[in-house]
């Protein structure tokens, strides 16, 4: 039996062109972007490691609802961290994860982050500038 394909390669429905940098694939141009500036901040000593597409298992009263896949986990030569998310375009399924995680956070229940020693970013096209 032959397998046929049946379904054409789409666009992006919001644009987003994939782009390559540093050996990885990124969702977007300005994803790809960012994580050239994150590499630039490690450079000059300022970042120690940058872990792209970083996991967050999100915990409610111990039950798993979902996984968000943050962008970017950057630890700082501080020993501090920065979970960094490029958005292009907000999406309603987006903004209830960035909540969620934002309030697990803060609250101390995001398991394996120390509400203490990370920051939750949010970057646009504009921080780009």
């Amino acid at each position: 039996m032959q397998y046929k394909k049946r379904f054409k390669y789409t666009k992006n429905k919001y644009g987003a062109v994939k782009q390559t940098f540093n050996g990885r694939s990124y969702h977007s141009k300005g994803e790809a972007a960012y994580a050239q500036q994150l590499e630039l901040r490690k450079l000059a000593g300022e970042v120690v490691h940058i872990k792209p597409q970083h996991k967050l298992p999100l915990y409610v009263n111990g039950d798993l609802i979902t996984s968000y896949y943050i962008d970017f986990k950057v630890e700082l030569a501080d020993g501090s961290f920065e979970l960094i998310e490029y958005k292009g375009f907000p999406t309603p399924l987006w903004l209830v994860k960035w909540r969620l995680t934002k309030a697990l956070l803060e609250s101390g229940q995001l398991k394996g982050e120390d509400p203490n020693n990370t920051v939750l970013l949010l970057k646009t096209q504009k921080d780009l500038r």
